[in-house]
């Protein structure tokens, strides 16, 4: 079997070739995509930080490592919530709002140019299917074992 009949590796080159395009589109702006999709996941109120991780599906170290620099940068700042001390909330500065101001333009633009390409009737089936992928792949024991 050749790997470009993989399933696996259609999905894991279509989504390198976005994050490439994202990270191009993001160093004029002093951004990654990561950066770019985290800070569009930070609500206007403010997002418990212990909710981003769930959120994006990232690991707390990764989590942890990201805010800090997102921090350094002047996008985030962090404040106690005010109705649970015990609970840090995450927001944005007017950097970091015109910062995720720019990343939704820029994934908007994506999906604008590749709807225009590919018909409703085609996008659809491929969300559908994606959707019964990630069911697949969430199912505990996919794979039998000896």
């Amino acid at each position: 079997m050749k790997p470009e009949s993989t399933i696996d590796f259609n999905i894991r080159w279509a989504w390198h070739s976005i994050a490439k395009l994202y990270n191009k589109l993001g160093q004029q702006h002093d951004l990654t995509m990561a950066m770019g999709f985290v800070l569009l996941n930070i609500d206007k109120e403010g997002t418990p930080s212990t909710h981003l991780g769930p959120k994006m599906g990232m690991e707390p170290r990764s989590l942890t490592r990201m805010l800090k620099t997102l921090e350094s940068k002047g996008l985030i700042y962090r404040a106690p919530d005010p109705n649970d001390g015990r609970m840090v909330r995450i927001f944005l500065t007017d950097l970091g709002k015109r910062k995720r101001a720019i990343s939704r333009d820029t994934v908007i633009q994506f999906n604008q140019a590749v709807g225009k390409r590919i018909p409703d009737s085609k996008l659809n089936v491929f969300f559908e299917v994606l959707q019964q992928i990630t069911s697949i792949v969430e199912q505990e024991n996919i794979f039998k074992t000896a």
